[in-house]
């Protein structure tokens, strides 16, 4: 049944009056006219009397005219959550990320979209990069910020990538560390080091794709989070690479070395979306503000 044959006879049941109807749509009265006999005939009886000063709903009418009312209603219901949702009077923004990006980045992205869009229910998923691609591939969140190196190159058939930033990674070492004046350091220089790291076996940690082939550092303090790990080369137990993501701010008892760029690995930086999928408004406006919160010390 045409929405529009209906909206006509619910505005003239409404006004009692051919007339009146169409004034109020914009048509004109043979128009409307039309229509209700349109109706009419594809519902095989009389929904209105035609009478001298104006109409009259007849039985078959006035039982039509609550079933009118509620499809056109639930039809404009539709139409406004749906216009909600494009322009972002409503919806939701579930975002994934992993650990480093929780630091500071994402929280700053969220919260400026927050701000611009109130009525959107925001949320934060964290976790490791497998973890997040696989929840993203399942529709549990709308975008995931992720890292990629030559180690695990993300599966681009699965996923679009929106390139952020190529993260640099920083040195940290303590102040009482022979290197702990100088700004730029080569690799050869910490071969004598112990490395702090998330654990004992570089391969499962950030170190195992960042550093070059044929660098194998010797790690004797295992610490899980970032703070552990600055704690520990604070107190001179240790060196660690550190992800620039992950700091919010210089420690006053460590300091932060840049590496040569002959030596200095990186991390790509991305924020994925399922392939194939059309990314809802939520996501389209939040991933600018990925990069506009970006701090001049996470990136080149």
């Amino acid at each position: 049944m045409d929405t529009v044959l209906l909206d006509v006879f619910r505005t003239v049941a409404h006004l009692g009056s051919i007339t009146a109807a169409a004034r109020r749509l914009q048509f004109t009265q043979s128009a409307v006219s039309r229509q209700i006999a349109t109706l009419e005939a594809e519902l095989g009886t009389r929904i209105f009397d035609r009478l001298p000063r104006g109409v009259a709903l007849t039985e078959e009418g006035r039982t039509l005219l609550p079933h009118a009312d509620a499809i056109l209603d639930r039809l404009a219901a539709a139409r406004r959550a749906v216009d909600d949702l494009h322009t972002l009077r409503a919806g939701r923004l579930r975002v994934a990320a992993f650990p480093t990006a929780v630091a500071a980045l994402v929280p700053r992205a969220l919260a400026a979209f927050r701000a611009a869009h109130p009525e959107v229910a925001v949320s934060l998923i964290e976790g490791l990069t497998p973890t997040l691609l696989e929840r993203l591939a399942t529709g549990e969140a709308d975008v995931a910020v992720v890292s990629e190196s030559p180690a695990g190159p993300i599966d681009t058939t699965r996923f679009d990538l929106h390139h952020i930033l190529d993260e640099r990674l920083l040195v940290a070492v303590s102040r009482t560390h022979r290197l702990a004046r100088r700004r730029t350091v080569r690799l050869s220089e910490l071969e004598a080091d112990s490395f702090v790291a998330g654990s004992a076996h570089a391969e499962e940690t950030l170190l195992r794709a960042s550093l070059p082939t044929g660098f194998r550092p010797r790690i004797d303090i295992v610490a899980a989070d970032w703070t552990g790990k600055l704690g520990c080369v604070a107190a001179g137990l240790g060196i660690a690479l550190i992800p620039a993501l992950a700091m919010r701010s210089k420690p006053a008892d460590v300091a932060l070395l840049r590496l040569h760029p002959d030596d200095e690995p990186t991390r790509r930086i991305h924020a994925a979306a399922r392939a194939g999928h059309t990314p809802p408004p939520a996501v389209t406006s939040f991933l600018p503000l990925l990069k506009e919160s970006l701090d001049p010390l996470w990136s080149r």
